[in-house]
């Protein structure tokens, strides 16, 4: 992707968390590359704003799993699905994590996993290297062992809570 340094990164997050949000704009503040955040508060909105025409589509998205309306699995089969959006880099963004879930979303083409991160330095780390990989046209999904970036890469099992108080209906495959 041919990115012009007068040109701005189009990053599109889709959060319902307004601290996660404030979060995240502070991280994009000291990028050498010039961004735009749009913000969107829940998959509805989402999809509404990827799916309107007149729209150009960012160059990323970072999506939350747990959103009102549609939550980030509901979303992630959508775009799968529909040939305008299918090649959108899709990082999830999220809180929730556990290892079958992490599993799924690569199966299903999301591209990276980010769990998110207390600290601001991780956060700005994990983001400028997403952003570097699609500049440089280097965004394939990676191996499952590569997915997932932060601290929960070191263990899976880092929220094992997460699957005894919150399930969700898993689609094996979207595709």
């Amino acid at each position: 992707m041919k990115i012009n340094p007068n040109t701005s990164f189009n990053i599109l997050l889709a959060d319902d968390d307004v601290d996660d949000h404030t979060f995240f704009k502070e991280a994009l503040k000291d990028f050498s590359l010039p961004t735009n955040l749009t913000w969107v508060h829940n998959g509805d909105e989402l999809m509404q704003l990827l799916t309107n025409q007149a729209n150009t589509l960012p160059n990323v998205l970072f999506m939350d799993l747990n959103m009102p309306r549609k939550n980030g699995f509901e979303c992630l089969s959508e775009i799968k699905l529909n040939d305008k959006l299918k090649n959108l880099p899709i990082i999830i963004y999220s809180t929730s994590f556990h290892k079958v879930i992490a599993d799924k979303l690569h199966k299903n083409g999301a591209n990276y996993y980010i769990s998110k991160p207390t600290e601001i330095s991780e956060l700005k780390t994990a983001v400028q290297k997403m952003i570097t990989l699609i500049i440089e046209e280097n965004i394939s999904q990676p191996t499952i062992e590569d997915f997932v970036l932060t601290n929960e890469r070191k263990n899976y099992k880092t929220h094992f809570w997460f699957s005894h108080f919150f399930r969700l209906p898993l689609i094996e495959n979207f595709n």
